[in-house]
């Protein structure tokens, strides 16, 4: 292939030979000299050699890769200096010379509204207790709460309730004292003990009266050992009669049930509305389990209503015993109707049910605005009221419907 040139020519001055348009040959190697020779003509001057220079060597990709890796140590030192003076500054939400603060700053978040769930908490975990009953090897473990300053706590009956109880209290900071049983109201379930000390936080009471299915309650204690626990629900139903107890030993009340967790341990322990105030005493619950060992919440607690507590714990404080308030009539256990009731056995004379006209035979339909449909019922429901309270009482008689405002009193006991 050549560029139209006589393909061989006389040899340059260094020996090799090119054709004339050599320098602009894409094909040759650009490495080597090059040297562009044309034979001069007969009596022309002596030729003029043209070199070009040779190009300049390519850098090895040692070197790329050096500059890369000192480069980027560099960039880590930086880094990393730039983080330790950021930590030294306050890193978590802090700044660096000025610049971008990541995150927002606490104090904020820490405050609570007083009438807020951890509000109330805040403000009623003092005044609860975790009580630890012994007697011998037996030990049971419930809640209380401070119901005085000169350290009265209200508790369950069945929290400590036995001879010779040895009782230690530990309250929410972690301090304990030991405590004594003032006295108990068994079929009520309501227990008083005494610790002695002086300042101490008490609860304010709500008027249970005034509770409404729906309203927000916070329950506190110590389910399963774990003290200080605190769980929400809302009331779910009112005047629930609830009888509990083993077999012999009867509990009956009127009462305040919740769907907000309650498990062992809370017995004894307080239910509180959102403004921190009592409403009753969280007493038992309802499982699936026939076993109380093995019974956990299914969101069906009952409280007994405060009340009823606090009035019997007022006589418990200063008569020695709490009174039970009686209807003055005996139900017949084996009466069954499938439009409900409780028929009367027997009627005492004299007592509150005679004196409002009621006789052995009438059918107890309604106390106040709550249904009867066991002997039990009216048990649990005249309990939720005071001596000398007045109630209405709805019955039948000879199939007739009939009512009496009975005047209800204390037993004899």
């Amino acid at each position: 292939m050549t560029d139209g040139s006589p393909w061989r020519r006389d040899a340059g001055p260094t020996g090799e030979v090119w054709w004339t348009d050599a320098l602009s040959d894409p094909w040759r190697n650009p490495q080597s000299a090059t040297v562009v020779y044309t034979p001069p003509a007969a009596g022309d001057a002596p030729p003029v050699v043209l070199e070009t220079p040779p190009a300049p060597p390519r850098r090895g990709i040692g070197l790329v890769l050096l500059v890369s890796v000192i480069s980027a140590l560099l960039a880590g030192a930086l880094g990393g200096t730039l983080g330790y003076v950021f930590a030294l500054r306050g890193g978590n939400g802090g700044t660096l010379g000025g610049g971008t603060q990541l995150g927002g700053g606490p104090p904020e978040a820490a405050n609570r509204a007083p009438d807020s769930v951890a509000g109330v908490v805040k403000k009623v975990l003092p005044s609860v207790v975790t009580i630890r009953a012994r007697a011998g090897n037996a030990g049971s473990l419930g809640s209380g709460f401070i119901v005085s300053g000169d350290g009265y706590v209200l508790t369950n009956d069945h929290v400590v309730g036995g001879a010779n109880v040895t009782i230690t209290i530990t309250f929410s900071d972690g301090r304990t004292a030991p405590a004594r049983v003032v006295g108990t109201e068994t079929e009520s379930d309501v227990a008083v003990l005494k610790i002695d000390q002086t300042g101490l936080p008490a609860v304010e009471f709500a008027d249970s009266d005034a509770v409404q299915v729906g309203d927000p309650v916070i329950a506190v204690g110590a389910p399963l050992a774990l003290s200080n626990t605190v769980t929400y629900g809302i009331v779910s139903a009112l005047d629930r009669p609830v009888v509990a107890g083993e077999s012999g030993s009867p509990r009956y009340y009127a009462a305040i049930q919740t769907d907000a967790a309650v498990n062992q341990g809370n017995s004894g322990g307080p239910l509180f509305d959102l403004a921190g105030r009592a409403v009753g005493i969280n007493s038992v619950i309802k499982s699936l389990s026939s076993d109380q060992q093995t019974a956990g919440n299914v969101g069906l607690a009952f409280a007994i209503p405060i009340n009823q507590a606090k009035r019997q714990a007022q006589d418990i404080i200063e008569k020695g015993k709490a009174r039970r308030t009686v209807l003055g009539a005996t139900p017949d256990p084996a009466f069954r109707s499938p439009a409900g009731g409780v028929k009367l056995q027997t009627v005492a004379a004299g007592g509150p049910a005679e004196q409002a006209g009621l006789r052995a035979g009438d059918v107890i339909t309604r106390v106040e605005d709550d249904s009867v449909e066991d002997p039990e019922d009216l048990i649990a429901l005249v309990r939720k009221y005071a001596p000398g309270a007045v109630v209405n009482i709805q019955y039948q008689r000879s199939g007739a419907d009939q009512s009496a405002s009975v005047t209800l009193a204390a037993d004899a006991n």
